[in-house]
């Protein structure tokens, strides 16, 4: 299958995910990083996380050696079907990068941008064959959470439908968006949910590791389930979202109207960040990041 043959450009955090994801599969994954010791990071990740992929459901070809590396990009992704940017999000450096892969990778192969704030437009400006180019921005962890956003085109466009049907087929539940926004879709509903909450936190309405806490057990396992729509569907009681909408919408607006909308001043960074320290209680990130993808195994299999 030409789809299987992967080629993923920087394997930091996301791109290391995605390199979890497809050896998960049993691709051959091909990388490009020009960082410093980022082989033995990734050798590391992959040992760390095999366990882990494998209560998640490992392919009969599945390996953990099924990584080449390349010293350049166009290497890379010479023979690609498909390609994954994961660099630093500097657009200038996207635009570049994406110019290169467009001149070196096959002309059918698809080409993603994992940007988590710049719209595909942007990045694929220099580009010879720009409507091959998309948006394919998934979430962290990516080899845990299905979800990708994908964005470029028409819905109906052959290298969306491509696209979408690409995800599809590797255990993804992509999400088209019809317009680009800058953060895209999935986050600029999580920027207006971190908004208020530093507004909460500028305000002195609550300290740190409340607003967390109110988030993790109110709305958070509710939001686990289904979205905000079927959400206060189901808030309606019997009349659905009609009844909600007509009863409660008005208070909604009212609550609309008094949010907040903070500057992220030195001192109120300087509180978040304190918060936040006495929270942890000293713990690592990498514990902490353990800790939550072990839950967000035991949710993906409760919801599968």
């Amino acid at each position: 299958m030409l789809e299987r043959r992967i080629a993923i450009v920087g394997a930091g955090l996301i791109g290391g995910g995605w390199v979890l994801h497809f050896l998960r599969l049993g691709f051959k994954v091909h990388i490009y990083d020009p960082a410093g010791g980022s082989a033995e990071r990734l050798a590391d990740a992959v040992r760390a996380n095999w366990p882990l992929l494998g209560r998640l459901g490992l392919a009969d070809d599945a390996r953990p050696d099924r990584i080449v590396w390349h010293g350049a990009a166009a290497d890379a992704v010479r023979e690609a079907a498909v390609v994954l940017e994961c660099a630093p999000e500097r657009l200038d450096l996207k635009q570049g990068l994406f110019a290169e892969l467009d001149r070196a990778a096959p002309p059918d192969a698809l080409l993603f941008s994992c940007t988590s704030s710049f719209t595909i437009s942007e990045i694929r400006g220099r580009t010879a064959r720009p409507a091959r180019c998309l948006l394919g921005h998934p979430f962290n962890p990516p080899h845990i959470l299905r979800l990708v956003e994908v964005a470029g085109g028409p819905r109906e466009s052959e290298p969306v439908r491509r696209a979408m049907a690409f995800w599809l087929s590797v255990d993804k539940v992509p999400v088209h968006l019809r317009k680009e926004l800058p953060g895209h879709l999935v986050n600029r509903l999580t920027a207006a949910l971190f908004r208020e909450a530093v507004h909460l936190v500028a305000e002195g309405v609550a300290d740190i590791e409340d607003i967390d806490r109110a988030v993790a057990l109110g709305p958070g396992p509710r939001l686990a389930l289904a979205g905000p729509f079927l959400n206060y569907h189901l808030g309606g009681g019997a009349g659905g979202i009609a009844h909600y909408l007509e009863h409660l919408g008005p208070s909604q607006v009212a609550r609309w109207k008094t949010l907040g909308a903070p500057e992220l001043s030195e001192e109120v960074s300087a509180r978040i960040v304190a918060g936040v320290r006495s929270e942890t209680a000293g713990r690592s990130v990498a514990d902490l990041a353990a800790e939550r993808d072990e839950k967000l195994l035991r949710l993906a299999e409760l919801l599968s």
